[in-house]
């Protein structure tokens, strides 16, 4: 029996053909598309109306050709903080359609079944699937004492992982613990803690780094492995550059302050409340690579640096060892290659607060040129 493409699924499911082109241009977006081949490029079938914009159309092409992508959803050392975050992401309608209508075949916090029923059900998918399903990883896995410290069934975390790796078409590892380790990684690391892709080096592995990470930086990833089949181009640490291609200092708000030089030194002092940069009170934001200052939370209302609190860096890896969350820091966390965007980060400091007392002296010096002159006792006044 022919496996039914992801638009007859859909619209199996009951999604108006107007809604569906809604999704592909959320799908489009989602994956910060900046271009697209012309339709005769793709190689699909021209079956769909070509009334949309390029990107859209080119996204339709691709769902109405391709079946049902299959997902397995594993937890290990986490919070569910991912999980959560993406439960209540800014456009819940795409997320809904993404990870409910076409994909989730397995998540344990979000399913209904428990025990040895929904383990048969990941056996089967597994099985059924092997070779053409996702799997996401979220949480770090344990390899201290045999991987005692984390275990599921009276299996170890690693066991398990392996097991579904080894039948996965791509796995992706969704928000620190799970990319690089995380919280459980912390000095002095006492369960062994790893992220997924040390331990899995036979398959491709895509990490979607965060505290926890951006809902729709997981989205737009997956929505790209759905449309193309492929992960997008990644980072020497195997994120998605199209969101981790820039610092979050690079689109900080605050940046021009930090250009000028004022800095709010104390989170009570007139720099705090005029909204200076934080950079003095250990945001990480010029070594931090995300997309928060544009991707944002909350539906795109506002991340902790807008809102008064310095970033922890929590994208790097080891920034729960890189020092005090709120010490200032001359180089990245965990990326001694890039050392000289921390100097440049000092540098732009020295910098921006010579300029700015340079600009003060001048701005009093003409204020002291302009001033009158002070009168004498028993002088008349300047005509």
């Amino acid at each position: 029996m022919t496996e039914p493409t992801i638009y007859q699924h859909l619209l199996s499911q009951g999604l108006p053909r107007r809604d569906f082109f809604k999704l592909c241009g959320a799908l489009a977006g989602a994956m910060g598309l900046r271009y697209a081949a012309p339709a005769r490029a793709s190689g699909l079938p021209e079956t769909l109306e070509s009334d949309v914009n390029p990107l859209t159309s080119m996204v339709a092409r691709a769902l109405q050709s391709k079946p049902r992508l299959p997902i397995i959803w594993l937890e290990f050392q986490d919070c569910t903080g991912c999980s959560e975050a993406l439960t209540r992401s800014q456009s819940p309608s795409l997320v809904d359609l993404v990870l409910n209508k076409i994909s989730v075949e397995y998540h344990e916090t979000l399913a209904a079944a428990a025990g040895y029923q929904i383990e048969e059900n990941k056996q089967s998918i597994m099985k059924q699937y092997a070779g053409k399903y996702v799997l996401v990883v979220e949480g770090s896995i344990p390899s201290g004492e045999g991987g005692a410290f984390c275990t599921i069934g009276g299996r170890s975390a690693l066991d398990l992982l392996k097991e579904a790796a080894a039948g996965a078409a791509a796995v992706i590892a969704t928000g620190n613990c799970a990319t690089f380790g995380g919280l459980p990684k912390a000095n002095p690391n006492p369960t062994g803690a790893k992220g997924v892709w040390e331990l899995i080096t036979n398959k491709p592995v895509v990490n979607i780094s965060g505290c926890p990470a951006i809902p729709e930086v997981f989205t737009g990833t997956l929505a790209h492995f759905l449309v193309f089949g492929a992960l997008p181009e990644l980072d020497s640490l195997n994120r998605p550059k199209t969101f981790y291609a820039q610092t979050i200092h690079d689109r900080c708000l605050r940046r021009p302050f930090y250009e000028a030089g004022k800095f709010a030194n104390t989170f009570d002092d007139e720099g705090a409340r005029k909204g200076w940069c934080l950079y003095k009170l250990g945001c990480k934001g010029p070594t931090t690579y995300n997309a928060c200052a544009t991707i944002k939370w909350q539906g795109g209302l506002s991340f902790p640096i807008q809102s008064g609190h310095p970033c922890l860096g929590c994208s790097e890896p080891n920034f729960w060892d890189g020092g005090g969350f709120y010490q200032g820091q001359s180089a990245p966390i965990g990326r001694p290659e890039l050392a000289s965007v921390g100097a440049a980060a000092v540098a732009g400091i020295v910098l921006g607060a010579g300029m700015a007392a340079s600009n003060r002296a001048q701005k009093h010096a003409a204020q002291a040129e302009a001033a009158p002159e002070p009168k004498k006792p028993g002088e008349e006044p300047k005509a």
